[in-house]
C-alpha cells in the first residue's frame, strides 16, 4: 500500500478539498459572458481559457450547474449520422471524447460499448445501409449486420418472426458509448475555474443590452454586466433567451422523457436503438436499465413526467425483450429539447453582433459536449467561424440550406 494513501487512512480529520470554487461576487464588468452552467457552457469556458488564454469569462446560470439538459439526457454518445456535415462533426466529437478523462484528469466514465439502430422494414435497411456507406468514407466505424450477428451482440433481443416489428438488421456502430453526465459538467467545471474562469449558479439572466445592434451587457437577478461577447447555450430556453436581443429563432421547444428501472444484474452491454418504435434502451454500471423515447407531440416549458409515456415507450421495449415484463421502474423524468426544422442544431453567430448562440439540439446535445465547446470557444476566441461550424449557422435557414438529420436522429422525433 502507498505510504502517502496510508497516512491520509489513519489521519483523524480528514476534511475533503473543495472541488469547485465557493461562487464569487458578481463584477461589473466581464470580456465573456456565457449564459448557461451545463456542458456546453462550461466545455466553452474551458476551450477558451485553455486554448486561447480568454480567462476573464463568467458563466451564469439560474439555477446550479448542470441543472438543465445535461442532467436530464440518457448520455449516450456517437457518431453515425446521416449527412456528411453531421458525421465530421461527431467524428471529431468521438475523437475528443476518447482522450477527454485524461486530458481532464476526472474518470468520466466514458465506456464504448456498440450501438445497434434496428431495421424493421426494406426501407430502414436502405436507410442504415446509406448511413453506413457515409460513415465509412468519412472514417467513422459502422456497417450493416444482419439477425446472426445481432443475436451475438444481444442475445437477450427478441428476433423470432412472429412480432409485430420482427427486426431484419441493424446499424452497428462500435464506437457507440455512454459517459456519465454529471462528471462531464464537474471535470469541465473545475478545470475552467482552476484557470480563472468565474462559475456564477443561481444567477439568472433577465435580459440582454444591445447598443448599435452589438452586444453590450447582460442584466442578471444579481445586476447588470458589461461585457464584450455573450454565448448563449441554455438549451430548451433557447427561444426565450434569443428574445430578450430581439430576435427569433427557427425553434419550438418540446419535453423529452426518459426512465430507469432498478437495478439489474449486467445482461446487456451494446445501446439499442429504434427509430421505427421510438425507443431505445442500454443498462448502465449500476445495473439501472435505462429507457428512452420519442419527444411529446406539442410545445411544453415544463420538466414533468407522464403516464402516457411510460405506457407508450415501455410497450415496444417488452417487444423487443419480453423477459423485462416483471422489471419495477425506479424514476422517469423529463428535459426540454429545442426543435429546428431540418432537426440539425444551431451554432455561430446572431443577427447581433458579438453574441454567439448554441442551440437547436434537440435530442443529440450531449454526445456534441466537447467539439462544441471547442469549436465555439475557436469562434469567439477569433471572430472567424470554423469550418465545422458552417454548415450549422442560423444563417442557413434563410438560404434555404438545411442539414437533413431527420433520418439519423433515431428516437427523438
Amino acid at each position: 500500500m502507498p505510504l502517502g494513501l496510508l497516512k491520509y487512512g489513519l489521519r483523524p480529520r480528514r476534511p475533503p478539498d473543495r472541488f469547485l470554487p465557493p461562487r464569487p461576487e458578481l463584477k461589473r464588468a466581464y470580456d465573456t459572458v456565457i449564459i448557461g452552467g451545463g456542458g456546453h457552457g462550461l466545455a466553452a469556458a474551458y476551450y477558451l481559457a485553455v486554448d486561447h488564454g480568454i480567462t476573464d469569462v463568467a458563466v451564469l446560470d439560474k439555477g446550479y450547474l448542470g441543472g438543465g439538459n445535461t442532467g436530464r439526457n440518457t448520455a449516450i454518445v456517437r457518431a453515425n449520422y446521416l449527412t456528411e456535415d453531421g458525421v465530421r462533426f461527431y467524428a471529431e466529437s468521438l475523437d475528443l471524447w476518447r482522450g477527454l478523462s485524461g486530458e481532464l484528469d476526472f474518470n468520466l466514465q466514458y465506456s464504448e460499448r456498440g450501438h445497434l439502430t434496428l431495421a424493421h422494414a426494406d426501407s430502414a435497411i436502405r436507410t442504415m445501409r446509406w448511413r453506413a456507406e457515409v460513415n465509412k468514407h468519412l472514417g467513422v466505424d459502422s456497417e450493416l449486420i444482419f439477425p446472426d450477428e445481432i443475436a451475438r451482440l444481444v442475445p437477450g433481443l427478441d428476433l423470432s418472426s412472429d412480432v409485430r416489428h420482427p427486426v431484419l438488421a441493424a446499424l452497428y456502430h462500435p464506437p457507440g458509448a455512454t459517459a456519465r453526465h454529471d462528471a462531464v459538467v464537474w471535470a469541465y467545471a473545475a478545470r475552467a475555474a482552476a484557470r480563472g474562469v468565474e462559475l456564477h449558479s443561481d444567477t439568472e439572466v433577465t435580459g440582454i443590452e444591445v447598443e448599435g445592434g452589438r452586444v453590450t451587457g447582460v442584466e442578471t437577478s444579481r445586476g447588470t454586466i458589461s461585457c464584450n461577447r455573450v454565448l448563449q447555450a441554455v438549451a430548451g430556453q433557447s427561444s426565450l433567451v434569443s428574445g430578450m436581443a430581439g430576435f427569433r429563432l427557427p425553434i419550438h421547444t418540446v419535453p423529452l422523457q426518459a426512465c430507469v428501472s432498478l437495478p439489474l444484474k449486467p445482461w446487456l452491454d451494446p445501446i439499442v436503438v429504434s427509430g421505427s418504435l421510438h425507443v431505445y434502451i442500454w443498462q448502465s454500471a449500476r445495473g439501472e436499465v435505462v429507457i428512452g423515447g420519442a419527444t411529446d407531440p406539442y410545445g411544453l416549458y415544463a420538466n414533468r413526467s407522464t403516464l402516457e409515456f411510460a405506457e407508450g415507450t415501455l410497450l415496444p421495449v417488452l417487444e423487443l425483450f419480453p423477459f423485462l415484463a416483471n422489471v419495477k421502474m425506479l424514476r422517469q423524468w423529463a428535459g426540454m429539447c429545442d426543435m429546428t426544422p431540418d432537426f440539425s442544431p444551431v451554432m455561430g453567430v446572431t443577427p447581433v453582433e458579438n453574441l454567439y448562440i448554441d442551440a437547436g439540439w434537440g435530442t443529440w446535445g450531449f454526445k456534441a459536449t466537447p467539439v462544441c465547446g471547442k469549436r465555439m470557444a475557436e469562434l469567439i476566441a477569433t471572430g472567424r467561424t470554423p469550418d465545422l461550424l458552417q454548415p450549422f449557422r442560423l444563417s442557413r435557414f434563410a438560404e434555404f440550406e438545411q442539414v437533413g438529420e431527420k433520418g439519423a436522429a433515431s428516437v427523438g422525433h
